[in-house]
């Protein structure tokens, strides 16, 4: 089932509004509020067997998709649909945070960004090579984990100290045991396939308190994709992801000592809940030398991630300089000193 919005008032597509946060008509202003907008009828579950083929309203063109699209537009008339259902049944997200940025917003926080690229090439950054620039929903799984963790230690302080001729070292031996029980809300991870996993994980942090209950008008104008993995299929990242934050907050229960040496760990992590939620994506695709270089901005904060080109030159310009900088503060001090200059 295809769904377009159409204004009441004119007829014309209407789309979300990121300035406004409504659905709005670009021809003649109308705008309505998502939050009471009209539910619509209760969408079948999808199905893999489903014929990936949809007709836009407007031109009657055929509008063809892979079979992750949720959410995309007509390719000859450019028209907003939402692939209405594959939204349903286990697939409808639980939550949305919708675009505070809007297209043109991206672009220029994108310029600034690569106008601060220090080393990359002079080219590059005048920002003018963009060659598409896609807002789209990407599809999360949000995390509320538990750990509990039973720790046990030796550890020793070691305290030096003269009297008279004589240097003592005294060492004090501890045995340290820890009962600890740590939660964790709403942790994210990316549950596309098609989405590179670090580039993701670097858009953080998204503002929870932007969440809004998911409704489809939310993605009109834009792409969206459904989650290609579940979030039991998940729980080994979300395990990669907060372990280092387990292991640091033992280390600093046991801070202060000399020498720390784990004799057991039990440490048990398990999933609480978790909910499917759209984040706001900005995908730039940017054409320099005649590579195509992929960034991300987050839709929310405009905080932009990517590996920008290094110019080689920039940096041997930046490695020389340095290196003068410490050969002539190394030549300022020995001349203080009274020392030889060389």
């Amino acid at each position: 089932m295809l769904v377009q919005y159409k204004c009441p008032n004119c007829g014309s597509d209407m789309a979300f509004d990121s300035k406004s946060g409504t659905l709005a008509c670009s021809s003649c202003g109308r705008q309505d509020n998502i939050e009471t907008f009209p539910e619509e009828n209760k969408i079948k579950e999808f199905s893999e067997e489903e014929i990936n083929e949809y007709h836009c309203e407007n031109c009657g063109a055929e509008i063809i998709t892979d079979a992750d699209t949720t959410a995309t537009s007509c390719d000859f008339c450019g028209a907003p649909v939402v692939l209405a259902d594959r939204l349903g049944g286990k697939l409808a997200p639980h939550e949305v945070i919708p675009f505070s940025i809007n297209k043109e917003q991206a672009q220029q926080a994108f310029k600034q960004w690569c106008k601060n690229g220090r080393l990359s090439p002079e080219g590059f950054m005048t920002a003018n090579r963009i060659k598409n620039i896609t807002g789209m929903y990407i599809p999360f799984w949000l995390y509320d984990m538990n750990t509990k963790a039973k720790v046990r230690a030796q550890a020793t302080k070691v305290r030096t100290y003269t009297r008279g001729d004589y240097i003592y070292t005294e060492t004090s031996h501890y045995e340290l045991m820890r009962d600890i029980d740590l939660h964790y809300s709403q942790v994210p991870v990316d549950a596309s396939e098609k989405m590179d996993d670090e580039l993701m994980d670097k858009l953080e942090p998204y503002h929870y308190k932007g969440l809004k209950d998911f409704k489809m008008p939310y993605l009109a104008g834009y792409v969206a994709e459904k989650y290609n993995f579940n979030s039991e299929e998940l729980l080994p990242r979300i395990h990669e992801k907060i372990t280092p934050y387990i292991n640091s907050y033992i280390r600093s229960t046991m801070s202060g000592y000399t020498t720390v040496n784990h004799t057991s760990e039990q440490i048990d992590t398990k999933q609480k809940q978790s909910k499917y939620v759209l984040m706001p994506v900005w995908m730039v695709y940017y054409d320099f030398n005649n590579t195509v270089h992929t960034f991300a901005m987050n839709g929310q904060t405009g905080k932009v991630v990517g590996k920008p080109p290094i110019s080689k030159w920039k940096v041997a310009r930046w490695f020389f300089g340095m290196a003068g900088g410490i050969l002539a503060a190394f030549k300022l001090f020995a001349l203080i000193a009274g020392g030889p200059l060389w």
